[in-house]
């Protein structure tokens, strides 16, 4: 690994959280992904589960996690199975985790390999009523691969067909939207690369250069602080393209007066970042792109007062909305007619602020989390309101990830990087 691992204990005390939510005499089982293929004999890079990954630690391929709290005999009763190794495999894949090392990284006693997993499910079912599975409800999923876990899972139900089958995700979304300090330290060092892969762009851009050659700057200070690279594909969309939410060719020439919209951010650990910034291509702002800019960065700043514990997602964006509407009477771009005839579904803001303001961000960029629950203190979460004028040729989104406070205002782990006006134009012509 590239990272620095988090200590056992976290991953310890994930899985005591867990299993104090199952029903009584349960197995759960969690799988890690495939190694996808791409075409002939080329595959993506593997990606852990993060599932698996938030229980054990293990980022290894072909690894299983059964954890069976009621078992009769303890040692069963949380057991990691792991790819077992050769000389063959040490050769041309290089070093995978023994048993004493799976042990290690993942705090769990029992380790076994892979290979053994099937005879110990099948004998260990057979001692409980409820089977855990595993399927990903987030709510922004919209999933079409048939994945390891949806194998397991219909393997599962062909063996064991009168059993009661119960869902892990709605344990995990909630266990998971509250972040361990040890995690927020992951999170804080994701964003500490995030911050030195965009001072380094400050420097770089202007008149000519190309939206990859921004990419390529961002990869190459990432990469040698220790990330694996970019925590989602990177947005670099300069001029219109910033009116495009998800504009990812970044293939054009960045032109002088353009303002730079870039929504990009490092992994570090398997945890993400995630930031977006907006700067002028020839290093000043524009007096109307400055009047929007300063407009975006209140709201975010208001925004960000609003993260607090007991407050509620859907509430949260209804305040935003008013607070983005203020600022859009106040840029013209709306006027009070338009306001007095908007209804619920169609709000006056959302021409020219579509998408939602916040999301939770940890394992996942787009993070598990309840949203029909209370906000709670250390939950992350992005802020990233945004102003989009197709009509004039450019979009503006700001982008922080801050964690939420038992009291007082959420702390920001983007505090660091720039975002006042007058720091970034001095950077950029400095």
């Amino acid at each position: 690994m590239k990272y620095n691992r988090l200590p056992h204990p976290v991953f310890t005390q994930h899985r005591q959280r867990f299993m104090a939510q199952l029903k009584s005499n349960s197995i759960a089982v969690f799988n890690s992904n495939d190694i996808y293929p791409v075409s002939a004999d080329s595959t993506l890079p593997f990606e852990q589960h993060r599932d698996l990954f938030y229980l054990t630690g293990i980022d290894q391929e072909e690894t299983i996690v059964v954890l069976c709290p009621d078992a009769k005999d303890p040692a069963l009763r949380e057991v990691v199975f792991v790819r077992e190794t050769n000389s063959h495999i040490a050769v041309w894949e290089g070093h995978k985790l023994t048993q004493a090392e799976a042990t290690e990284v993942s705090g769990v006693s029992t380790v076994k390999w892979t290979a053994e997993f099937e005879d110990h499910f099948l004998a260990l079912a057979k001692e409980v009523e409820h089977i855990y599975i595993n399927t990903n409800e987030h709510y922004r999923a919209n999933v079409e691969t048939q994945t390891r876990e949806d194998r397991f899972i219909e393997w599962c139900k062909t063996k064991f067909p009168t059993h009661n089958y119960e869902k892990s995700n709605l344990i995990l979304q909630r266990l998971r939207a509250v972040k361990d300090p040890e995690e927020i330290e992951h999170i804080q060092k994701a964003c500490d690369i995030t911050e030195k892969g965009f001072r380094r762009v400050l420097g770089f851009v202007k008149p000519g250069v190309w939206e990859y050659e921004i990419e390529a700057e961002y990869a190459h200070e990432f990469l040698r602080n220790r990330s694996k690279g970019f925590a989602y594909t990177p947005i670099i969309a300069s001029g219109a393209n910033a009116n495009v939410l998800h504009y990812i060719e970044n293939n054009q020439q960045c032109q002088g007066g353009d303002l730079l919209l870039m929504d990009v951010a490092a992994e570090y650990g398997n945890y993400s970042s995630d930031m977006t910034r907006t700067i002028p291509v020839s290093g000043r702002f524009s007096k109307r792109q400055r009047a929007v800019y300063d407009a975006v960065l209140r709201v975010k700043n208001e925004a960000t007062k609003l993260l607090v514990p007991g407050a509620y997602w859907k509430a949260y964006h209804v305040e935003v909305g008013e607070i983005m509407t203020a600022e859009l009477l106040g840029l013209g771009l709306l006027d009070k007619a338009d306001v007095q005839k908007q209804t619920e579904k169609n709000l006056a803001y959302k021409k020219y602020f579509m998408h939602g303001t916040s999301h939770h961000l940890g394992l996942d960029t787009h993070d598990y989390g309840l949203l029909d629950e209370p906000i709670a203190a250390n939950m992350v979460f992005t802020v990233e309101p945004g102003i989009y004028i197709p009509d004039e040729g450019f979009g503006i989104r700001l982008e922080d990830d801050v964690v939420v406070q038992e009291s007082g205002e959420p702390l920001n782990l983007m505090k660091n990087i720039p975002i006042e006006v007058e720091e970034i134009e001095e950077l950029m012509n400095g």
